[in-house]
């Protein structure tokens, strides 16, 4: 995210008009636009049954409910308020949970910190309960895959995590997309990412730290949840075993509400953004052009409870991973990876045609698939596309976007170099370099992207440098 305000200015010029299907349609015709909507629609409805999941765990570990009631009961309470507001109900919950979820969760760490007589404390907690295993440092132990726990190569994160699913996901995926859409000019579009990259830095302290302290602190050893037996907490379950832990019954109240709130945010983003790419780039373009916005209204409605029982089923999908993280990022290899490379090149480069993208895209998302399911079946693969038999799945699905984007890109220019490109004034408002740049009204310096884009940088630069 730091870096959307700065480096991916094309999106901004060219994307403020048209979703991501509605691009593709226009740059590389129907047959690109209808893969991409169906992806997007798939990947909505993946993700969403993950935060269904999270919110369930929570609610068992911490109020000892039932696994499948808390599902059932967290879906409807989300499709209610996302059906009867739309979008606009999506964001304004979403602005009010972002500050439950920071005021609530920012209780584990300080805590956690205090117990543990500060950074030090629990580094050397850590150290005496997982002797020679480095779980402190950022880059030190990325030069080598028999020095990480996840068996990976600082190759595989700068670029099959950074470079690909990463950006990808913060311009390409409609969840995000539409709220850039949504607003009011286009400097407040480009100053979304970087005033959310600040936030976005300092998510380890609510993510990972509470995973660090549950390392130095727990009396027990947590295990994948794909391996835990009756009794035996997993990997996904340290946040509300450490809320537990330091919360009584008022703050425990107040890390709940913050827990659930985050969830309930990421299910009802997800849950709107399938319910307008199905209603306005499957539904309308392709099963019915000529309805009345009242009857694409009603559609939508209808598609978000939908949606929400689909996302169900999804949710217990989760439980056959290690973590919930390894299971999103297999997802992003799947969809972000390669439509971030077909829609990057058609933005930056005007000799792509519309059998490059289509085929590109096509051979990214069929590539990704396979290549995932070759190293979930047989671990012998494993070695080939991850570079190591000691790759975790996380480091996995790393590498499976790495090799999707490059497969992407290689097929679309190799397509390119042999199909006829449209003539450049169809192409206008669609490739970067044919495209009339939008002048920002004057405002102070202070005011400027680029010169909060500069801080961000800067302080990400300052924080690899503390934790290398």
């Amino acid at each position: 995210m730091v870096f959307l305000g700065l480096v991916m200015m094309p999106f901004y010029y060219i994307s403020r008009t048209h979703s991501v299907p509605g691009y593709l349609k226009l740059r590389y015709g129907n047959e690109a636009s209808a893969l991409s909507a169906i992806t997007f629609a798939l990947m909505t409805i993946l993700m969403s049954g993950v935060n269904m999941y999270a919110m369930a765990v929570v609610m068992e570990v911490v109020l000892g409910w039932n696994l499948h009631f808390s599902i059932v009961v967290s879906s409807l309470t989300v499709g209610i308020y996302v059906a009867a507001g739309g979008l606009f109900s999506a964001i304004f919950n979403e602005v009010l949970q972002f500050f439950l979820i920071w005021f609530g969760a920012l209780l584990i760490p300080i805590l956690g910190l205090i117990e543990t007589g500060g950074w030090s404390g629990m580094v050397a907690r850590i150290h005496q309960n997982f002797p020679g295993q480095n779980f402190t440092h950022m880059w030190a132990p990325m030069g080598s895959v028999d020095k990480n726990p996840m068996g990976i190569y600082w190759v595989a994160i700068v670029f099959g995590l950074g470079a690909t699913p990463s950006m990808g996901y913060w311009t390409t995926d409609f969840l995000v997309v539409q709220r850039v859409l949504s607003a009011k000019d286009l400097r407040s579009a480009k100053l979304a990412p970087i005033i959310g990259s600040f936030f976005k830095m300092a998510v380890p302290l609510i993510v990972i730290l509470p995973g660090l302290l549950g390392r130095a602190v727990l009396p027990f050893h947590l295990v994948p949840g794909n391996q835990a037996q009756p009794g035996q907490f997993k990997y996904d379950d340290v946040l509300p075993l450490m809320l537990a832990r330091y919360c009584g019954p008022g703050l425990m109240g107040l890390g709940i509400t913050a827990l659930v709130a985050g969830f309930m945010a990421g299910m009802a983003g997800n849950v709107s953004a399938f319910a307008t790419v199905w209603t306005y780039d499957i539904y309308r373009p392709y099963l019915r052009k000529d309805a009345t916005d009242s009857h694409y209204v009603s559609m939508g409605r209808w598609c978000t409870m939908i949606g929400l029982f689909v996302s169900i089923g999804t949710a217990y999908l989760v439980q056959y991973n290690k973590s919930m993280m390894d299971y999103v990022q297999a997802l992003f290899g799947f969809f972000i990876a390669p439509l971030f490379g077909t829609v990057l090149l058609g933005m930056l480069w005007k000799r792509v045609t519309r059998m490059g993208g289509f085929w590109g895209l096509l051979a990214g998302v069929v590539s990704s698939v396979t290549i995932f399911l070759l190293m979930k079946f047989d671990e012998r693969w494993v070695s080939v596309f991850a570079l190591s038999p000691l790759a975790q799945p996380l480091a996995q699905a790393m590498w499976q976007a790495l090799w999707s984007t490059i497969t992407c890109v290689v097929v679309t220019v190799l397509v390119t170099l042999v199909t006829n490109p449209k003539p450049d004034q169809e192409l206008v408002g669609l490739v970067y370099s044919l495209t009339e740049k939008a002048h920002e009204e004057h405002v102070s310096f202070l005011h400027r992207p680029f010169f909060w884009g500069m801080v961000a940088l800067a302080v990400l630069v300052i924080l690899q440098i503390i934790f290398w």
